[in-house]
């Protein structure tokens, strides 16, 4: 088993990409290309195994936007990953637009050029959502959603991952490297990973019961 190395960053307003990659190499003990190579391709399938596992706060967004006259599919964000809730403005009048079944819009609104405002959405496909009945006119609109967070690259030094749980990410990371590199330490990694993970879920899970709170008592 090769000897553990100390990581050049151990806090969270240390980790950058950069210095993710030279953690990375220091773990692994390996500074040949073949390896080193394939550490940003690592770093990408450890961001995308984190943001399956966790809906952190970090992910959580707000977008504003305008849904068009005549027009009942809507743009989704980019990076979008899953609705929380979407409200309109009509007569300036802030009213919840609510998420249902595709099925249900089309059953409730059998043709798209029945017009009103519009009071059910669902997803349309990846890409856009749809809402029922079409508006009758432009509405201004807000939307909750989680979202992909910004990929680390040479470009995008830091993000949410590196800021809050950069634990997750280099034994994320390292998790991804082993099965390229076949070393023996995947035990050792499997463990930090699944500990800093665990810590990242309950928080969840305590954003979770805070928020299903607030709902009860509003």
């Amino acid at each position: 088993m090769a000897a553990q190395t100390t990581p050049s960053n151990t806090n969270a307003s240390a980790m950058t990409y950069n210095s993710l990659i030279l953690d990375v190499q220091q773990y692994l003990e390996r500074n040949d290309s073949a390896v080193t190579n394939q550490i940003p391709e690592f770093i990408m399938l450890a961001e995308f195994e984190i943001a399956q596992q966790i809906k952190t706060l970090g992910q959580l967004q707000v977008a504003e936007s305008t849904m068009t006259a005549t027009n009942p599919v809507i743009p989704k964000p980019a990076r979008w990953r899953k609705t929380v809730s979407m409200n309109l403005t009509a007569s300036g009048q802030i009213q919840p637009v609510f998420l249902r079944k595709y099925e249900y819009l089309r059953q409730y609104s059998p043709s798209s050029t029945a017009t009103g405002t519009p009071l059910y959405f669902a997803d349309y496909n990846y890409d856009n959502w749809i809402v029922s009945p079409t508006p009758d006119q432009n509405y201004s609109f807000e939307v909750l959603y989680y979202e992909r967070l910004a990929p680390l690259s040479n470009d995008n030094q830091t993000n949410w991952l590196t800021q809050n749980a950069p634990n997750a990410m280099l034994f994320g990371t390292l998790l991804q490297a082993i099965l390229f590199v076949k070393n023996d330490q995947r035990q050792i990694f499997e463990q930090k990973y699944q500990e800093a993970m665990q810590v990242l879920k309950q928080e969840d899970q305590l954003r979770l019961a805070d928020r299903q709170a607030i709902a009860i008592e509003s």
